[in-house]
């Protein structure tokens, strides 16, 4: 098979842009040239050429964060539907939670998500071990070359796996010493709040008062919780689907391969408030809440500045049912987002505060370092080529009928954009083209540098 050059694109990588060239061979990425390029020039019979003039080539898209509901909730979606809607959406490589049924809180259950991704999944996979008060000594001594880390829940959400004993979390922050993603609420505050809004709202809590159900003092305790815990025992934090203003002041600048404390956001925290979850009857219910048009300013802004360091999706679809017709409690919380994140962020580089090169750092760069993946991430010479061509110049509108995951809505239906994913590559392979899957499945089982 012939080497590939994508010519003439505007490439963005390692915080630049420029004007050049990407050639692939054999899944990697041979080598990158800068400069304009006369495609009549480069000879046929050696090189085939896809020519990339007016558009934009980014690394793949690395979403850390994503609920693709297999084994177990299945009806709702599962690797095969929702990992071409990642690639749809320019996402290359994805990391699934453990919250499935049965829980991914055992290696064996690790090892059987692995074989069914190496069956199905459309892009590259990793899966996180779960933490329960029972676990510990099951997730020290697995494989973490293979392990992305393990997942914390300090606030119940979908899946039911609650970590409220205190002797467990500091033996963990203690003995662990790689990535602990955390879900931070408290459950305490969630819970008073609860009691309290049950006695004024006796038919049911309105499930537009999901802000104040999942307040934000739920989250600012308990973020203050794990962030002065791993600041006593030095691990290694990262602050999953960061919500409010407060929580910010716990975070600091920096590249995150130095930090020891780091945070995600995902882009509909930065796209809705909590007003919208009444004004869509709970379509954009999720955990955490979402907050207030002040917290989303801010979180604008840490993106910009670098106390965000990583923009995931935190992908969890339902059946449309389930997300209409409840009430705080018994509407389903979560929505599908990996198709649209990065036209959507894109799309929010046009607001100015934050630019392109951010985007890219945030949803690519950064969660490479951050978890050390080995050769992803990045345009770079031996690199793997999990690559996005992106039309910068679309004009379209997200329709219910474009949507791929099997759920079949979206939160962002109605939305208009200019960024369109035309083609993703994964591993050097066309996988999705022109609006198309090619059905070339070229995915691998992501490794980790340790």
């Amino acid at each position: 098979m012939k080497p590939k050059i994508l010519a003439n694109g505007l490439i963005f990588s390692n915080g630049f842009r420029f004007k050049g060239s990407v050639t692939v061979d054999s899944g990697l990425i041979e080598r990158v040239d800068t400069g304009y390029v006369d495609i009549s020039d480069i000879p046929c019979e050696n090189y085939e050429v896809i020519d990339c003039e007016g558009k934009m080539i980014l690394p793949g898209v690395i979403d850390e964060h994503v609920h693709f509901r297999d084994p177990g909730l299945t009806e709702k979606g599962d690797i095969a539907t929702e990992s071409r809607a990642a690639i749809a959406g320019g996402v290359t490589s994805f990391f699934d939670m453990p919250n499935t049924v049965p829980q991914t809180t055992t290696v064996e259950a690790w090892e059987r998500k692995m074989e069914r991704a190496a069956e199905v999944s459309a892009a590259n996979y990793a899966f996180f071990l779960g933490v329960t008060n029972s676990n510990l000594d099951e997730i020290l001594h697995a494989d973490y070359t293979r392990i992305p880390g393990v997942k914390l829940f300090m606030g119940s959400s979908t899946g039911g796996m609650l970590v409220n004993n205190d002797e467990m979390m500091h033996r963990l922050f203690t003995q662990f010493p790689y990535v602990i993603a955390c879900h931070a609420e408290s459950e305490d505050v969630i819970s008073a709040n609860k009691t309290r809004l049950q006695g004024e709202y006796p038919g049911g809590i309105p499930v537009g008062l999901h802000s104040m159900l999942r307040s934000r003092e739920a989250c600012v305790e308990a973020s203050r919780k794990a962030v002065e815990l791993a600041q006593a025992t030095g691990a290694r934090l990262h602050l999953m689907h960061v919500t409010t203003a407060e929580e910010l002041d716990f975070l600091s600048p920096g590249d995150v391969a130095g930090k020891r404390i780091t945070a995600e956001t995902c882009p509909h925290y930065l796209c809705f408030t909590d007003v919208s979850v009444g004004a869509t009857g709970g379509l954009t219910k999720c955990n955490p809440a979402l907050k207030t048009a002040d917290d989303r300013r801010a979180l604008m802004r840490a993106v910009a500045d670098g106390r965000i360091d990583v923009i995931a999706t935190d992908h969890a679809p339902h059946l449309l049912s389930s997300k209409q017709g409840g009430d705080a409690l018994t509407t389903a919380s979560g929505m599908p987002s990996v198709q649209y994140a990065l036209p959507i962020m894109l799309q929010l580089t046009r607001k100015g505060v934050f630019t392109i090169e951010d985007v890219v750092e945030k949803m690519s760069g950064a969660p490479a370092r951050l978890y050390r993946m080995s050769r992803r991430g990045y345009i770079r010479p031996h690199y793997a080529a999990d690559l996005v061509i992106i039309d910068p110049d679309a004009d379209y509108t997200i329709t219910a009928d474009s949507v791929i995951s099997s759920c079949g809505w979206t939160p962002y239906e109605g939305m208009k954009l200019n960024f369109r994913v035309e083609q993703t590559w994964v591993n050097g392979r066309p996988a999705y083209v022109d609006g198309k899957f090619t059905g070339i499945q070229k995915a691998l089982a992501i490794r980790f540098d340790i």
